[in-house]
């Protein structure tokens, strides 16, 4: 799976807002300089999660952005849905809805296996996981396994 620089920004984002304390708006600057996002970029992902109702936003000299929930209520995978739509899809669609032929057949229940465990990780870990460090006890099992990085 690649995780776009956008859902990377998004998260990050996300993180630094949640790091603030509760209702304090912060600063579309203070986020970019903070994560080494370019602020024009931030801006419109920062669009996105508020459409979405993950971030609210006031205009001003005491304006700035803020979470919309609790960070205990948003998911990494709430945020990437935000700013890239479905987490994992095959050619632009949903596994579930590929049909293949011949010998291919089998391939459409690796992409459905593929999406289950993307979700499995990202639907699991919230903004508050990362920003107190602990994160869920099946991510760092998954992380402990040296074999795991793919480096190819």
């Amino acid at each position: 799976m690649r995780v776009s620089a956008k859902a990377d920004y998004a998260v990050r984002a996300a993180i630094e807002l949640a790091a603030a304390p509760a209702g304090t708006p912060v600063k579309g600057e203070q986020i970019a300089e903070a994560q080494g996002i370019p602020i024009r970029f931030l801006e419109n992902i920062l669009g996105e999660l508020r459409q979405q109702g993950l971030v609210q936003a006031r205009r001003g000299s005491d304006g700035g952005y803020w979470l919309g929930r609790e960070p205990r209520e948003i998911t990494v995978a709430d945020v990437i849905r935000a700013v890239e739509g479905p987490l994992a899809t095959v050619r632009g669609e949903a596994p579930d809805d590929i049909a293949y032929g011949g010998s291919a057949v089998p391939l459409q229940r690796v992409w459905v296996a593929l999406q289950a465990n993307v979700r499995d990780v990202l639907e699991r870990v919230t903004l508050a996981d990362l920003i107190s460090g602990e994160l869920p006890a099946t991510v760092r099992e998954r992380t402990a396994e040296p074999d795991l990085i793919d480096r190819g």
